[in-house]
């Protein structure tokens, strides 16, 4: 029996600018949500429509259904319904591992000395170690019951890869995981963990795709990109009978099942009778900041009270504060659906000395409008050595080794407890903890050794990145 836990603030009786819908966050007896939310509902400005590059129109759900499940189709091009019900397998499954522990960081706050209460969400309590088990459940259970046979994906530091793989084994679907070469070759441990669920995993570039060979012709030592695995994950999903392909960030449909993890933190907070004056999230492609935001950013569309939104990226890969918000390829092959979003250019490069994931040369359209628009408030972008200096600092006194990727989050939650220390203000402050960092040891042994550096593209690599955004 689902229970609906209303708004204990001034959000109380707000009503959806679309649906009609009161102001409810769902969760079952178990404290598990019986929905997701899909922001786009209450967007006032909803973002473009996904391209379809060979006819140059919107994208229509036949267009889609040769690369995705035919319902998580339908979630990609949803921009009417709040709530989504989740499936009773879907939540059954979670039940492993959910809800996950909202935790206020008492250590740190002793630590900076800060007046600030900071709290965390914390996703890696899973064998994946993420959270992109969320929606790598929810894929896998959409794939199995269309009845296909397997999916494909691409994977950057690891943990989507992870997780699919999890997800798939748990339906008995097979998987083909296309990793991003140097993490591939940084992470052998992922990789075995990847296999033990019974995926195959391929270093990308390679040599049997079309898109692969291409790359590997001109880059002979290419050390990979998203954007390039994400090609061959799809060349290989159309190619096969049976197949799928399936993304773990940037979609729609993955921020509406990213959406379980602030419905969470959102409902135990108002247990608490506390509402956050800040949210901070690392952005790549826009999984876990999407995830940590919705409800909030409801409070937002609707006009009521509403944190400020902080999204934090790589300054490797800075596509929110250097990119252009402009239509681009999701991948660097150019065969993917043409999405508005802020972007570096699908031929972009990040370099191979960045560690973990957030290597993406786009966000997610969402993020992207909502940027756009003002009402997510803040990108930063941040250089890997602070971010590991955060990490270890969080590590020490919090007992969690936290993932890269979540480092990002840490770096700015902890520069913002610092100026309420310089102020004296008793800022509350959310952030992400997307994850563990067990498998990112080498990047770890990088910063305790001092060999680590920080690359940020110069204008001329950015406007190498930028010629290869196509012209509509």
């Amino acid at each position: 029996m689902a229970t609906t836990i209303n708004d204990m603030l001034d959000n109380r009786g707000a009503m959806s600018a679309r649906g009609n819908d009161p102001y409810k966050i769902y969760l079952d007896e178990d404290e598990i949500p019986t929905h997701y939310y899909n922001v786009r509902a209450d967007m006032k400005t909803d973002h473009r429509p996904i391209i379809n590059p060979a006819t140059g129109k919107a994208a229509t759900l036949e267009d889609l259904e040769p690369v995705f499940c035919t319902e998580l189709a339908k979630q990609e091009l949803n921009d009417t319904d709040a709530f989504i019900p989740i499936p009773e397998e879907i939540r059954e499954f979670y039940k492993m591992y959910r809800p996950s522990p909202l935790v206020r960081a008492t250590f740190l706050e002793k630590l900076l000395d800060t007046p600030a209460k900071i709290y965390y969400k914390f996703e890696g309590g899973n064998t994946s170690g993420s959270h992109k088990l969320n929606s790598a459940i929810a894929q896998a259970y959409y794939a199995k019951a269309q009845g296909l046979k397997g999916v494909t994906t691409e994977t950057g530091a690891g943990q989507w890869g992870t997780a699919l793989s999890m997800a798939c084994s748990f339906f008995d679907l097979d998987c083909k995981v296309y990793m991003v070469r140097c993490s591939y070759e940084q992470k052998p441990f992922r990789r075995a963990v990847i296999e033990t669920y019974g995926a195959s995993i391929v270093p990308s570039p390679s040599d049997p795709t079309e898109v692969g060979r291409k790359i590997l012709e001109q880059f002979e030592d290419h050390s990979g990109s998203l954007g390039t695995a994400i090609s061959e994950a799809v060349e290989v999903a159309v190619k096969s009978d049976g197949y799928r392909y399936v993304l773990g960030s940037v979609l729609n449909q993955v921020l509406i099942h990213q959406s379980v993890i602030v419905l969470e933190a959102k409902a135990a907070l108002d247990k608490l009778g506390i509402y956050p004056d800040i949210v901070i999230g690392c952005a790549g492609g826009g999984s876990n900041m999407g995830g940590l935001m919705a409800p909030f950013m409801r409070d937002k569309l609707l006009g009521n009270k509403a944190p400020h939104f902080i999204a934090v990226e790589p300054a490797s890969c800075p596509s929110m504060t250097r990119g252009k918000f402009a239509y681009d390829f999701c991948d660097s092959g150019q065969i993917t659906p043409l999405a508005k979003m802020y972007t570096l250019g699908n031929g972009f490069m990040p370099s191979p000395n960045h560690a973990g994931g957030l290597r993406y040369h786009g966000m997610s359209p969402i993020l992207s409008q909502l940027y756009h628009d003002g009402f997510l408030d803040e990108a930063r972008a941040v250089e890997q050595s602070s971010v590991f200096e955060a990490a270890v600092q969080f590590a020490r006194v919090e007992g969690t080794l936290p993932a890269p990727e979540s480092s990002h989050a840490i770096r700015v939650a902890i520069d913002e407890a610092l100026k309420c220390k310089e102020t004296g203000e008793e800022k509350v402050i959310l952030f992400g903890l997307t994850g563990t960092g067990y498998f990112d040891m080498y990047a770890y042994e990088a910063y305790l050794n001092g060999t680590m550096t920080d690359y940020i593209p110069t204008d001329e690599d950015l406007q190498r990145g930028f010629a290869t955004i196509p012209t509509l």
